[in-house]
């Protein structure tokens, strides 16, 4: 029996996917020193697109050199980075599905070592992190430093092939830091209340909207509440920015849930798909991520009010994972891999050297 998650998506502006099975932004480290694409970033992710994915997500690729946060790090900052940008694009296409760029800043996350400045971000905080640099609040020319950063970066994206770009919100990066109210104590515009902490992420919405073509699929990934790096958020907050972002023209919004099976921490009894459904109008595309490793799980977050479904380490051991949940009978493995088995399914080994810090995902070397 056919999984409605093989059935086409389409998107406002008129772009379709062929299903709604996403692959999820996953850090890697397979590109260059200079922000342009590695050849292993390009096969790993042409494997992917190969395997039947209809919408593949770049990792977290930096808008401006002093946003960068890992080594290795896709770069979409310079003109000078379309010829990879572009060769990217048309692997994607080439097997049908759509190629969307995560753009990314990482503020507070992108470290000295690696920019040669002091992390920015929305104001000066403290945390207890080992080789936590104290950030300087950014400046208001600095702001709209950014904004254009992330808006050039789009049309630099639209203009290399791909059908979209997703904005990094979540996880406690540059957006999400402004959206926090522990990362985001500025009296300014820019933060002192729920509107003013938006102010950046939906200044980048309308930004990215004049600049590019109704089709170009424009979307945003959230973390509803605290998780992880990501702090100082609510719920309601949450729905309410969503809300804000469907208004200016948002056509994708990404909830990074972590466990798709939990319900929210603010209300224990309610489940968040179904709450961020409700805050959205119907043309907007609500995707979910969070620990997905079976059909059934994935379906029943359509039936909660998800549209699609993105796959992070499942689509890992799993290049092929659409076409393989065709069978309803088909049960996925699961990790530990060897770096064998992982380099089988185009995962280079420096890639395979940065998930050994996820604990049983890469078995031990013999």
């Amino acid at each position: 029996m056919s999984s409605p998650l093989s059935s086409p998506l389409a998107f406002e502006g008129g772009r379709r996917a062929p299903n709604r099975w996403w692959l999820a932004p996953l850090t890697n480290q397979q590109s260059l020193a200079d922000g342009s694409l590695g050849d292993a970033e390009l096969a790993w992710l042409e494997r992917r697109a190969a395997g039947g994915f209809g919408v593949v997500e770049t990792c977290a690729a930096h808008v401006l050199p002093e946003g960068q946060t890992w080594p290795g790090q896709l770069g979409i900052f310079s003109d000078a980075l379309l010829p990879g940008l572009s060769r990217l694009a048309s692997a994607i296409a080439r097997h049908g599905g759509l190629g969307i760029v995560q753009l990314f800043h990482g503020g507070v996350r992108a470290p000295r070592r690696l920019t040669g400045e002091q992390p920015r971000s929305a104001s000066a905080f403290t945390e207890e992190a080992p080789e936590f640099e104290t950030p300087r609040a950014m400046t208001e020319p600095e702001i709209e430093h950014v904004i254009e950063g992330f808006v050039q970066a789009a049309v630099r994206a639209e203009r290399a092939g791909f059908a979209g770009v997703e904005l990094h919100a979540a996880h406690g990066y540059l957006l999400g830091q402004f959206l926090s109210r522990s990362m985001n104590v500025r009296q300014d515009a820019w933060g002192r209340d729920a509107a003013g902490r938006a102010r950046l992420l939906l200044e980048v919405v309308r930004g990215v909207r004049r600049r590019v073509s109704p089709a170009f699929v424009l979307g945003a990934r959230l973390s509803p509440e605290d998780a992880g790096a990501a702090r100082g958020l609510d719920l309601d907050e949450s729905l309410q920015v969503a809300s804000w972002l469907a208004d200016e023209g948002l056509q994708v919004l990404h909830l990074s849930l972590w466990d798709v099976a939990r319900c929210t921490r603010k209300r224990p009894a309610e489940h968040p798909t179904p709450l961020f459904r409700a805050a959205l109008p119907s043309n907007v595309r609500l995707v979910v991520a969070g620990s997905v490793w079976s059909r059934e799980t994935a379906e029943r977050q359509l039936e909660l009010g998800a549209d699609a479904v993105a796959l992070g380490r499942a689509a890992i051991v799993h290049p092929d994972w659409p076409r393989r949940a065709e069978d309803p009978a088909w049960q996925p493995r699961r990790p530990p891999l060897t770096a064998t088995e992982l380099a089988e399914r185009a995962v280079s080994p420096v890639f395979a050297k940065y998930l050994e810090r996820w604990e049983g995902f890469v078995a031990p070397s013999p």
